[in-house]
Parts: structure tokens; sequence; C-alpha cells
């Protein structure tokens, strides 16, 4: 179940990446990799800092699932520790569920995708 979920959370943070880029960040750029267009409402520092806080959240996903797939294949000598970080990034994908679907009222499928990876790296 550990390598599920991590497979999960990797394609998740892959999805998120590319649809960000696709659906949000193409339309505020203009000719850089860094998007800056944050018309009237935001300034170009302001969509920088945004940009590179969406990226993070996809580099953080990868960590946590490269974290469960490295799990899955442990020995069990350290049976505490494993319980402690399987716990701990079971509950972080549970509680951003909730975020998630409490933010978008549910019409965000990241949650799905959130519980998922909690719900089976809980299981495990």
């Amino acid at each position: 179940m550990l390598i599920a979920a991590g497979i999960f959370a990797i394609l998740l943070g892959v999805i998120h990446s590319i649809l960000g880029e696709w659906l949000i960040f193409k339309k505020l750029r203009h000719n850089t990799i860094v998007p800056t267009q944050g018309g009237t409402v935001l300034a170009a520092r302001q969509i920088r800092i945004i940009w590179a806080s969406w990226h993070l959240v996809t580099l953080f996903g990868w960590s946590l699932g490269a974290i469960l797939w490295t799990i899955a294949f442990a020995s069990s000598s350290h049976v505490d520790v494993i319980a402690i970080t399987t716990n701990v990034i079971a509950v972080i994908m549970f509680c951003s569920a909730l975020l998630v679907l409490f933010a978008t009222k549910g019409k965000h499928p990241g949650w799905v995708v959130l519980t998922l990876i909690s719900v089976l790296t809980m299981l495990s």
C-alpha cells in the first residue's frame, strides 16, 4: 500500500505542476520562465512567490512519495520511526485533503487523491 501511496503522491505532484503551468501560469507570463504579469491585482513579486510556492507543493509531494516508497522497502528494524513517519504523512495528507475540499467546495479533484494517499498510508 505504501508503494501505491508513494506513486500517487509523485503523480499528483507531476499533474499539479503541469496543470498549474497550463491553466494558470501561462496566462501570467510574458517571454519568461517565472510569471510576472499579475494585472492590477498582484505585483510581479507576488506572482513570483505564488509561482514558487505552487511548485514547492509539488516538490514536497515528491519528497513524501519518495519517503513512502523508501519505507515500503525498508527493513522492520526501525518500526517506531517507520510508524511515526507514516502516521505523520497520513495525517498531513488528510489535513491537506480537508483544506482543498473546504477551499474549493469539493470542486477540485485534488482532495480525492490526497485522501487516497492518506488512507493507503494509514492502512499500511
